[in-house]
């Protein structure tokens, strides 16, 4: 009661400022607002400022708040605006994705913060019952039209996108630790060792300043081995705004006490060129080694049109797949993986490489239904480095073993490819969702007798076009909450790599048979969880080659197992 109190009294505030100034031009739109401080007080003198974001930034007015702390700005052109509110002893605050609508009032409520009341913010837990900090009204002042007041929770797409829908009576979760056993990423030192271990996330809300997810890892097996990753995303979620990652992974093996060290830093951007026409860009930089370190510079850019109802276009250019946490729905697992996120280290000449080269993608994404989409897509892969794994031991000195595992890693070359993909999604339920996976693509492939010590064994391989047909089926069983993923992939011919592995990362299929399970623990109020993750479980695709003196197997992908408890908090 109270809360709407406060809200009735807002908009009379605002209603009584600007009741003169009620007369709009047709076809244009209005924004009316009021500035508060933490403590609900209408702020006089505060500098409002309408920035339109589908100009790239401009700014169209400024403003300053009245003594009732509202403020006013009509004759805007429909389209999406930020609203920056500053005012002397307060932090900036800003509203984002702002919809201004031909012949409507979109009405603000704009809290500004102290430092002090930022920091408190920062130290106490957010409170499921306490009223939400951003919300927005918005009022149809059409004369053909009804009133409709409409009430949104700037909260609610970060919840529904990145840490799951919150339901009345539930707490928001703010971190989860994991105690585990294995890796799904055998053979690189760049992965998570295949030890025991303990990875802890949390998500922390910075008030204006969006979300921080931070995690970190630590096992020990031969020395020990630490990760760290931050996220942080100051629009609350990743699929609009600005991203900001890094990730830092040290490893300590051998009786010299060896350290390997790789870190990467990545920023993504995304704006709106226009209605049609949005762009998301970055470059990460990334660094690796032992005794001597190899570092790179990788740009990346998507570029999506709208083309008419239902029909999507987009253009990618990119050195790496997608961000881990595109396979990741829950913002605390997102952050978690991206410990797992950095580039497959290989040597060659005795120096690390980064596997990785360059990757353009040009496809059409259509809306068959509200619950059925298609895409088609082409694209060419280039690469300097590509990795080929080995699970025997090699009298080569170009296999290095890796020292966290079994396996072998060994340098396969360059390689450069087109291919073609069609992808099918389909969601029969809330708790049931179908995909469908076809590419013609290219892959390492021996095109001569292999022989591991042989000095001719890399021109024995070439690129070669192979095609696959995948499918992947993922859910959650209503009464017992298991939520499950099976997905497997079949490759014609034989390959020594792995093919579109941003077909892969977009569709979350592994290649050959892989299987993920999440199951609450019965009587423990759902915040534990069992986990089992098991990666080519048939041992599909191993290639056996002798030597004068040995015998190895040569895998695109190696049979991995991870699994073990979570917590949540």
């Amino acid at each position: 009661m109270k809360s709407i109190c406060r809200t009735l009294g807002w908009m009379m505030a605002i209603v009584l400022a600007f009741g003169t100034q009620a007369a709009a031009k047709q076809g244009y739109g209005t924004i009316s607002g009021v500035v508060i401080d933490p403590s609900g007080t209408p702020q006089m003198g505060a500098t409002v400022r309408l920035i339109s974001e589908d100009l790239g930034g401009k700014t169209i007015s400024q403003s300053l708040s009245n003594q009732f702390g509202a403020f006013f700005t009509d004759g805007i052109k429909p389209g999406k605006y930020a609203v920056r509110v500053s005012l002397a002893g307060y932090l900036p605050a800003m509203e984002h994705n702002v919809a201004v609508i031909a012949d409507i009032t979109t009405m603000l409520r704009v809290q500004v913060n102290s430092v002090f009341a930022s920091l408190d913010t920062l130290r106490r837990k957010s409170d499921a019952s306490t009223e939400p900090d951003d919300w927005k009204w918005v009022l149809r002042s059409s004369a053909a039209t009804r009133a409709i007041l409409q009430w949104r929770d700037a909260d609610a797409d970060f919840g529904a996108g990145a840490n799951g829908p919150e339901r009345p009576g539930t707490q928001r979760r703010h971190g989860i630790v994991q105690v585990t056993n294995g890796s799904l990423r055998i053979g690189s030192p760049s992965g998570l060792p295949d030890a025991p271990a303990t990875a802890v996330s949390y998500d922390q809300r910075l008030g204006n300043l969006g979300h921080l997810l931070l995690a970190g890892q630590m096992s020990y097996l031969h020395g020990a081995s630490g990760a760290f990753a931050s996220v942080w995303l100051p629009s609350g979620t990743a699929e609009r705004g600005p991203e900001t990652v890094f990730v830092l992974h040290q490893s300590s093996f051998g009786e010299a006490g060896l350290l390997f060290q790789e870190m990467r830093f990545d920023h993504t951007e995304q704006f709106a060129l226009s209605n049609r026409v949005s762009v998301k860009a970055g470059a990460e930089y990334l660094r690796a080694g032992i005794v001597t370190s190899v570092s790179a510079l990788r740009p990346h850019a998507q570029f999506d049109a709208f083309l008419a109802p239902g029909w999507t276009a987009s253009f990618v250019v990119a050195s790496d797949p997608p961000p881990a946490h595109w396979g990741h729905p829950q913002a605390l697992e997102s952050a978690i993986a991206e410990l797992d996120s950095l580039p497959t280290v290989l040597f060659r000449g005795g120096k690390p490489v980064l596997e990785g080269g360059w990757h353009e993608e040009f496809s059409v994404r259509h809306k068959l239904t509200d619950h059925t989409r298609l895409e088609v897509a082409a694209f060419h892969d280039a690469a300097q480095h590509q990795a080929i794994f080995a699970s025997r031991p090699a009298a080569s000195p170009e296999f290095v073993q890796d020292a966290f595992s079994s396996a072998f890693l060994y340098d396969g070359g360059s390689s450069s490819s087109w291919g073609t993909r069609v992808a099918y999604r389909q969601q029969f339920s809330s708790n049931l969702e179908f995909a469908a996976l076809y590419d013609w693509a290219g892959a390492l492939s021996p095109v001569g007798e292999l022989d591991p010590t042989s000095k001719d064994f890399r021109s024995n391989i070439a690129t070669r076009n192979h095609q696959s047909i995948a499918a992947r089926i993922s859910g959650k069983l209503p009464r017992a909450g298991t939520q499950f993923a099976a997905s497997y992939k079949w490759i014609a011919g034989t390959t020594l790599s792995r093919m579109d592995a941003f077909g892969e990362a977009q569709t979350q299929i592994d290649p050959n048979l892989h299987l993920s399970i999440r199951q609450p623990l019965p009587g423990l109020n759902r915040r534990w969880e069992a986990l089992a993750d098991f990666s080519n479980l048939l041992a599909q695709g191993y290639v056996p080659v002798s030597g004068q003196d040995s015998r190895m197997v040569l895998v695109p992908v190696l049979r991995a197992f991870r699994g073990g408890v979570s917590f949540q908090f």
